[in-house]
C-alpha cells in the first residue's frame, strides 16, 4: 500500500513552498484534490483544483461519512474525500494532504497509518514577519492568523515528524529525507 502524508502547520510557515520542492524531488507523489463549497475561480477545473460541491452536496457527504477530514473556513467548507485517497493509494500512488491542524487530527483518528508531519517556524516573531511580508493580509488579519498559529503551535508535540522551516534548503532536505524514509519502509 502507498503512503498518505499529512503536512500541516500554521499559516505563513511555508508549507506550500516546501511541498512544491518535495514534489520536484519526489515526482511520484501526488497532492490530494480537496472538495469545497466555494465557487471556482477563473481557470479552475472541477476535479483538478478542487472537487466543487454545493453546500447541500457537501453536507450530505459529511452525513454519509465520505470525508476523512473536513472543516469550515471563511464561510466555505473544505474536506478530503475518502474515495479520493483510497483510489490513489490502491493504485500505489503516495498522496500528500496539505491541511490545517484540525484536519490532521481527524485524519489521525480515521487513518492512523498516515504519516503526520508538522512544519514549524523557527520563532513566533519569524512567523509574524513572514505573514506581514506577504502583504496579503490587513494588520487585523495578521493578528488573527497569529492567534490561530499560537494554538496550532501548541499541537506540535502531537506530530512524530517536525520540520523547522528556518533555512529553506535545510527544511526541504529534512522533509525529503522523512518522506523518502517512509516510502522506503513501505516498499
Amino acid at each position: 500500500m502507498a503512503k498518505v502524508f499529512v503536512i500541516t502547520g500554521p499559516s505563513g510557515v511555508g508549507k506550500g513552498t516546501l511541498i512544491r520542492a518535495l514534489f520536484d524531488r519526489i515526482p511520484a507523489l501526488e497532492l490530494s484534490v480537496s472538495a469545497t463549497t466555494r465557487p471556482p475561480r477563473p481557470g479552475e477545473q472541477n476535479g483538478v483544483a478542487y472537487h466543487f460541491l454545493s453546500r447541500e452536496q457537501f453536507e450530505q457527504r459529511v452525513d454519509d461519512g465520505d470525508f476523512v477530514e473536513h472543516a469550515e473556513y471563511s464561510g466555505n467548507h473544505y474536506g478530503t474525500l475518502r474515495s479520493e485517497l483510497e483510489s490513489r493509494v490502491s493504485e500505489g500512488v503516495p498522496v500528500v494532504l496539505e491541511i490545517e491542524v484540525q484536519g490532521a487530527r481527524q485524519v489521525r483518528e480515521k487513518m492512523p497509518e498516515a504519516v503526520q508531519l508538522f512544519i514549524a517556524p523557527p520563532s513566533r516573531e519569524t512567523l509574524r514577519t513572514r505573514l506581514v511580508g506577504r502583504g496579503t493580509d490587513t494588520p487585523e488579519q495578521v493578528l488573527r492568523r497569529l492567534e490561530t498559529a499560537d494554538a496550532e503551535l501548541e499541537a506540535q508535540p502531537e506530530f512524530p515528524h517536525v520540520v523547522v522551516n528556518d533555512r529553506l534548503e535545510d527544511a526541504i532536505e529534512e522533509l525529503v529525507a522523512v518522506v523518502q524514509a517512509e516510502l522506503a519502509s513501505a516498499a
